[in-house]
């Protein structure tokens, strides 16, 4: 799926975060992607586009008939990618709905361009399949943006609790979905995976949870990405390759 804020292009290290996501997919046997692209798109087909010659040496032959001769192996071989122009303006359901006919599996992932996790994708279809349900989505838990104030509930202060880790569940953006998902999506751009559909789909039982108690981390702020790139050069917790 794709966003038209295109944080997706926000580098991590020295590669943007779509590419860190693709990393996690491919690392567990997943090297099929299809991307959902609107805002910035041809920026990231060009980034695809000129991988190879940036991340490899290689050798160039000036001439009538240029060559290049690379000298090692593609970083990321046997990737296969689909670049799908979905347009600007289409929202998450349409995005997907619009992708339909590049999807060559009944059962197939779905995430956004801009979280990463350390999760575990073989359990998470598992646990999909054996709900068998239409839809699966990842819970997560994060941290609170704002930190806590304790009180004696007498007009006191008693401490103060930086951003906690909040109880509830949240939507962490890695799903798989069965075909029939796209029974859910019918209609314009304006379908938003996350209010219509899926709030039908959990009205009619058809949407499971996975809870995720591990490492997961959205980028929405610069202060995100900064968090990130942090975390990047001392653990980089999902980085599972």
């Amino acid at each position: 799926m794709g966003d038209d804020r295109s944080k997706m292009l926000v580098e991590i290290g020295d590669r943007p975060i779509l590419w860190h996501v693709m990393k996690i997919y491919a690392a567990q046997g997943v090297n099929h992607f299809i991307l959902a692209l609107g805002y910035r798109g041809q920026d990231i087909k060009r980034y695809f586009l000129e991988y190879g010659p940036l991340a490899r040496d290689f050798t160039l032959t000036l001439g009538a008939a240029p060559a290049v001769e690379y000298h090692d192996s593609h970083p990321e071989e046997g990737w296969r990618i689909v670049f799908a122009d979905t347009g600007r303006h289409a929202q998450t359901g349409a995005r997907i709905r619009k992708v339909a006919r590049y999807i060559e599996s009944d059962t197939f992932f779905a995430t956004y361009g801009d979280g990463v996790a350390d999760i575990d994708l073989v359990a998470l279809l598992a646990f999909h399949r054996h709900m068998g349900r239409v839809a699966t989505l990842t819970g997560v838990h994060s941290f609170s943006r704002f930190g806590v104030v304790q009180t004696n509930g007498q007009g006191l202060i008693t401490g103060f609790q930086e951003k906690p880790l909040v109880d509830a569940l949240i939507n962490g953006g890695f799903f798989v979905f069965e075909g029939g998902i796209f029974d859910y999506l019918g209609g314009g751009d304006g379908v938003i995976l996350e209010r219509e559909p899926l709030q039908r789909l959990a009205d009619e039982g058809q949407l499971a949870i996975y809870e995720h108690t591990g490492f997961w981390r959205a980028m929405d702020t610069f202060k995100d990405a900064r968090a990130m790139n942090a975390l990047w050069r001392e653990s980089a917790p999902w980085k599972i390759w």
